[in-house]
């Protein structure tokens, strides 16, 4: 702890002094360059804004060496930071929003990250000011003050001169076992899913997110955020006491014109996502538990009986047919593959 110190003290002080300076530019921004090309300003922040931001992450990718390993298949790695995006996680952490800004560092939009998060972010001193600069939309979880807000703060990204991401935590607060609990207890009362890894998602500010952005944002991220059960969750506190972690982020590219039309359809929509979060975490925790006992039990096995090298082929060549014959079944059991019910008409098939 005192060497964290030593080193935290000094990077805290850096960090507060030149977000001063950041904002104090960024406010000269505002008001020379601005009123003259809203898209100049957006510019040159997204530079100054990163000078600021890089800072928070190197605390989180050199200091504490947090490792983000990213999930996707190809077509959405390579689309990643060229395209406008609305992006929607579960919360698992208090860090899920750094976790981003590393994402978006890495595709090289990290100056043009944005997100809609609470109101009381506005006042921290050089981070909470440094998001109002850059266009973030503050939220005070009231429905009646929240729906003209959200619909200027649209309205201001139209015609955004550069690839830009819009993060959007539809849980509303961050995953706890108390929330959990209470999640649990109104679904089962509604007569809904019952949660076992996120929360019920609220629905109205992401129905508002896709009406007003399908025109000009064309595509929706739907992220999932994993801890594996076998690492610690990170934490700001953590993540200043130079503590490692892992966390585990899926993304799945998602057009928006293949969302529903309807309000409700949009709502719907965004429910059955979480349901499938869910059973997606829960699989993930349960094949990390398998793999590491898995791999335990071969470690201890080879300690207690050495084998030869032709032992040792053996097996190789045995777990690579099995391996084979594996992916034989699991290639002959997709949909694509699988034989429809006799009687089965082809419009029953379509839906």
């Amino acid at each position: 702890m005192a060497i964290a110190a030593v080193v935290i003290l000094p990077i805290g002080l850096m960090f507060l002094l030149s977000g001063l300076i950041v904002n104090l530019l960024q406010a000269i921004l505002l008001v020379l360059v601005r009123p003259l090309s809203k898209n100049a300003y957006r510019r040159i922040n997204k530079q100054l804004i990163e000078l600021l931001w890089l800072e928070l992450i190197w605390l989180f990718d050199w200091w504490a060496n947090i490792k983000v390993e990213l999930f996707a298949d190809e077509e959405t790695f390579a689309m990643l930071g060229k395209e406008p995006a609305l992006l929607i996680c579960n919360h698992r952490s208090d860090i899920d929003w750094l976790v981003g800004w590393v994402l978006a560092q890495r595709a090289g939009c990290l100056g043009s990250s944005l997100a809609m998060i609470k109101k009381s972010s506005l006042f921290l001193p050089v981070i909470g000011w440094s998001m109002w600069f850059s266009g973030f939309i503050f939220l005070e979880r009231n429905w009646a003050k929240d729906e003209n807000t959200m619909k200027s703060g649209f309205e201001a990204l139209n015609g955004f001169p550069i690839p830009f991401w819009l993060a959007l935590f539809v849980e509303g607060t961050r995953f706890t076992q108390a929330k959990l609990l209470a999640a649990q207890e109104y679904a089962a009362s509604a007569g809904l899913p019952v949660p076992r890894n996120v929360l019920i998602p609220r629905t109205k500010g992401f129905v508002a997110a896709v009406t007003h952005l399908r025109t000009n944002v064309p595509v929706l991220y739907n992220t999932t955020v994993a801890i594996p059960k076998n690492e610690p969750r990170p934490t700001l506190l953590r993540m200043i006491r130079g503590r490692s972690s892992v966390v585990h982020v899926h993304i799945e590219r998602v057009l928006m014109e293949e969302l529903p039309e309807t309000s409700s359809g949009i709502a719907q929509w965004c429910k059955d996502v979480f349901v499938t979060k869910d059973a997606f975490l829960e699989r993930h925790l349960v094949v990390l538990c398998w793999s590491f006992l898995i791999i335990l039990a071969i470690v201890k096995i080879i300690e207690l009986f050495p084998f030869s090298w032709g032992e040792v082929v053996f097996c190789v060549v045995f777990l690579g047919l099995i391996t084979i014959l594996m992916q034989i079944l699991i290639t002959f059991s997709q949909s694509e593959h699988s034989t429809p019910p006799k009687g089965s008409e082809p419009d029953q098939l379509k839906q």
